[in-house]
C-alpha cells in the first residue's frame, strides 16, 4: 500500500492510503499546497467534483479545507475501495464526501449536480481531456474553476476549453498543472 497525507485542514497530517493502479500519480504535497495557497485555505460552501480520484488526494484535501460537498469518481475496484476505507477511516459523513464507482466521461455526461470546482488528473497520454472538455459545461456552475493537471502545458486554452483560461500554473517534473477560469463572456 502506498500513503500521501493531507497537508491542511481539519485532517491535516492524516494518511491516505492507496494500491498501485496503472496510471495513478497522486498529486504531490507541494503541487497541493501550491493550489490550496491559489484557491485560499477555506473551501468552505464550495462544491467539488475529483473526476479521476485515483489516491484521493485532491477530493480528500478540499474536503478537510472546509468543502460543503465533494464527490470522487474512480472506475478502477481495488482503488475504489481504498478511498471508502479513507472515509471511513478519517470519519468523512456521507453528506459531505460521496464516492461514486464510474468512467470520468460516464459520470460527466449523465451528471444532474453542478459544481464549483472540478479536479481533473486523468492518466497521461489517453486522451482523457479531450473527451472530457465538451462536457464540463453540464458539471459546472457558471463562475466555476478547473484545476488541470496534464503532460503538457495549456498554452492556448481555447484550442482545449473554449471560454477559459489558465490563470495560474506550474510544472513539477512532468506535471504541467494549471487553475483554470471561465472567461467573463463565456459564463453562463
Amino acid at each position: 500500500m502506498n500513503t500521501v497525507r493531507i497537508i491542511g485542514g481539519e485532517w491535516r497530517r492524516r494518511l491516505l492510503h492507496f494500491p498501485d493502479s496503472e496510471g495513478l500519480r497522486p498529486t504531490p504535497d507541494r503541487v497541493r499546497e501550491t493550489l490550496f495557497n491559489w484557491l485560499g485555505q477555506d473551501l468552505s460552501g464550495l462544491t467539488c467534483l475529483d473526476l479521476f480520484a485515483g489516491s484521493g488526494a485532491l477530493g480528500f484535501e478540499a474536503a478537510s479545507r472546509g468543502a460543503e460537498r465533494v464527490v470522487l469518481v474512480e472506475k478502477a475496484p481495488r482503488v475504489l475501495a481504498a478511498l471508502q476505507e479513507n472515509a471511513r477511516t478519517l470519519g468523512a459523513t456521507t453528506g459531505r464526501l460521496e464516492i461514486r464507482q464510474s468512467d470520468a466521461v460516464q459520470y460527466a455526461a449523465s451528471a444532474t449536480e453542478r459544481f464549483d470546482l472540478v479536479f481533473l488528473d486523468p492518466p497521461f497520454r489517453q486522451g482523457w481531456l479531450d473527451k472530457l472538455a465538451p462536457l464540463l459545461d453540464k458539471v459546472l456552475q457558471p463562475d466555476a474553476a478547473m484545476y488541470v493537471e496534464a503532460e503538457f502545458e495549456l498554452k492556448d486554452d481555447a484550442i482545449l476549453f473554449p471560454g477559459w483560461r489558465t490563470v495560474r500554473h506550474g510544472k513539477a517534473g512532468e506535471v504541467y498543472f494549471h487553475l483554470m477560469q471561465q472567461e467573463e463572456n463565456h459564463a453562463k
